[in-house]
C-alpha cells in the first residue's frame, strides 16, 4: 500500500476524527476550568466533606442492579460522545484542509513560471552527452 493511501485510510476514518474532536473539545473545555472551579470552591468544600457518608450508604443498597444501570447509562453517553467528537473532529480537520489548500493554492501561484511572450525564441536544449564505450575484458 502507498503511503498516500495509508495517510488517506487513516485521516478519513471516525477515530481520527474522534480524536481530533477530543483535543478541540479539550482545549474548549481546560478554557472554562479556572472561573469554573472560582465559582464552585465552597460548593466542592461541601461535597468533599459529605462524600464519605454518601459513599458508605450507597455501598449497603443494592449496589449489583445499581452498578449494572450505571454501566449500560455510562455505555449510551460514551457512544454519544464519541459520535459528537468525531463529527467536530470532522470539522476541525475539514476547516484545517480547506485553510492549508488555500495556502498551498497561494504557494502555487507565486511559483508559477512566468510565460514567454508571443513569437520569443524557445529556449536551447542542452547538447547530447556523448555516448559510453563498453568495457571488454581480456583473458589471459
Amino acid at each position: 500500500m502507498a503511503l498516500t493511501t495509508g495517510v488517506k485510510k487513516i485521516t478519513t476514518s471516525k477515530p481520527f476524527y474522534a480524536v481530533a474532536g477530543a483535543a478541540g473539545y479539550a482545549v474548549e473545555t481546560l478554557c472554562k476550568v479556572p472561573e469554573q472551579l472560582q465559582a464552585r470552591r465552597g460548593e466542592l468544600r461541601g461535597a468533599a466533606r459529605d462524600l464519605p457518608g454518601r459513599a458508605c450508604e450507597s455501598v449497603a443498597k443494592d449496589l449489583p442492579g445499581q452498578a449494572r444501570g450505571y454501566a449500560h447509562t455510562a455505555a449510551a453517553k460514551v457512544n454519544d460522545f464519541y459520535d459528537e467528537l468525531a463529527a467536530r473532529g470532522r470539522k476541525i480537520v475539514s476547516r484545517a484542509s480547506r485553510e492549508a489548500a488555500h495556502e498551498l493554492e497561494e504557494v502555487s501561484e507565486s511559483a508559477k513560471p512566468a510565460i514567454a511572450p508571443k513569437g520569443a525564441a524557445p529556449a536551447e536544449k542542452p547538447a547530447p552527452r556523448p555516448a559510453r564505450r563498453a568495457k571488454t575484458t581480456s583473458k589471459a
